[in-house]
């Protein structure tokens, strides 16, 4: 992704206040209602001092850990109030052995894709290992010193953003290894619809683990129980698994995130338009990677030079090596563009008006979509009604799967 985080992660602040607790984690304590296919009407984001992340109710994990030796699964984003969640942790007599980082690193700050180096945090001195790049799953050696895994990384809610593969092979790791998991909860920002096709089993990849759809409406908290509930780890095992859920938070509660959760997520607008356009990774069209706007733009030298918009990928902190790197692109500019949701409207015009139909589509399409169909039924014509009809009976399962582990109400 594209504009990198500022440079010290403990001059940002997470403003986190209390509120009243929700109910105790339970695999089942959601209403019956259908679930939402379409966002809701926009609305004034919910401020941080009307909710209690996880992470802030110290009363809800600290006693688990008491004689514990510790391991924690965070980023930038895994903050009690202006602390970092290690300095807190620590503060508190926690004893923590090692921290481990997701895609883009413990700080946050590495490009897509980039290799992730083993090290040691500076502040604390602890040993900092990467479970992105040839290491996705935390092995014995790197847990033979920890009892408990804490995983606080906030998610942004599409199938594809890598952080819940990250967190899936954690919960792996430790049903192996016989270590528990504690789930921070925070809330997802694209948490209140349910969308897109469902994940086909011969399409799992680490940009797409559980046959979940595109939009799967849960947080980290949900999907953990959901993962283990539905025995998704390898072998059907099941790891001993907490949540600490947010409270006050509900899946009508629009979100904004205080802080980028990714470098090319920089907004709360790129974070809600990322589910319907990062599908264009899959094709010719840039995303905006290497501009001031990734996920907020959408181009490619192969549309016609009328649209209206344009601009140029080059290299920056966050895309080192952008897609159409130094290339005019022809596209549109979505910065105004409103809370659109999963639509496949502009995946299709853009295939419709490309001047190369025969290289619009790449290889790692059918990864993000989840399923083959949906490049054909763009190549065949297919209208966006006609698609969406043929993600059912997948779809209506799911949202009947999916209120098995909601821990939030959905008004």
């Amino acid at each position: 992704m594209s504009i990198s985080l500022l440079p010290s992660l403990l001059s940002l602040s997470l403003l986190l206040a209390d509120c009243s607790r929700p109910p105790v984690a339970r695999s089942s304590s959601a209403p019956a209602a259908a679930s939402p296919t379409a966002p809701a009407p926009s609305a004034a984001p919910t401020p941080d001092a009307a909710l209690r992340m996880g992470a802030a109710q110290f009363d809800r994990y600290l006693p688990q850990l008491k004689g514990k030796r510790v391991g924690v699964v965070v980023n930038q984003t895994a903050r009690v109030g202006k602390a970092f969640l290690v300095d807190t942790l620590l503060a508190r007599g926690v004893n923590v052995k090692v921290i481990f980082g997701p895609e883009h690193g413990f700080r946050g700050e590495a490009a897509d894709g980039a290799t992730i180096k083993n090290g040691r945090d500076e502040r604390s001195g602890l040993p900092a290992l990467s479970l992105y790049g040839a290491t996705k799953k935390p092995t014995p050696e790197m847990l033979k010193d920890v009892d408990v895994l804490i995983f606080d990384i906030q998610d942004v809610g599409a199938r594809f953003y890598t952080f819940i593969s990250t967190m899936h092979y954690v919960m792996e790791a430790a049903a192996e290894q016989n270590k528990e998991v504690i789930v921070l909860d925070r809330p997802n920002p694209n948490g209140w619809y349910v969308d897109g096709p469902v994940l086909e089993p011969q399409f799992k990849t680490f940009v797409g683990m559980h046959p979940i759809p595109v939009v799967h409406g849960l947080t980290v908290g949900e999907l953990a129980q959901m993962i283990n509930g539905e025995k998704w780890l390898a072998g059907g095992k099941q790891c001993r698994l907490t949540v600490v859920p947010v409270a006050g938070y509900t899946h009508a509660t629009r979100y904004t995130l205080p802080e980028r959760p990714s470098p090319n997520l920089p907004t709360a607008h790129s974070v809600i338009l990322y589910p319907a356009l990062c599908l264009f990774e899959g094709t010719d069209v840039s995303v905006g990677r290497g501009t001031n706007t990734p996920f907020e733009v959408i181009g490619a030298p192969t549309q016609p030079t009328t649209r209206p918009f344009s601009f140029t990928p080059a290299p920056n902190p966050g895309s080192p090596t952008p897609p159409q790197n130094g290339k005019r692109c022809y596209g549109l500019n979505l910065k105004d563009a409103g809370d659109i949701g999963f639509t496949l409207k502009y995946l299709i015009d853009f295939y419709q008006q490309s001047t190369d139909k025969a290289n619009f589509f790449n290889k790692g399409f059918e990864r993000l979509a989840g399923t083959a169909a949906l490049r054909q039924q763009i190549i065949a014509g297919k209208s966006e009604q006609e698609i969406r009809q043929s993600w059912e009976p997948a779809l209506g399962q799911y949202k009947v799967l999916r209120q098995k582990y909601l821990l939030y109400p959905e008004k």
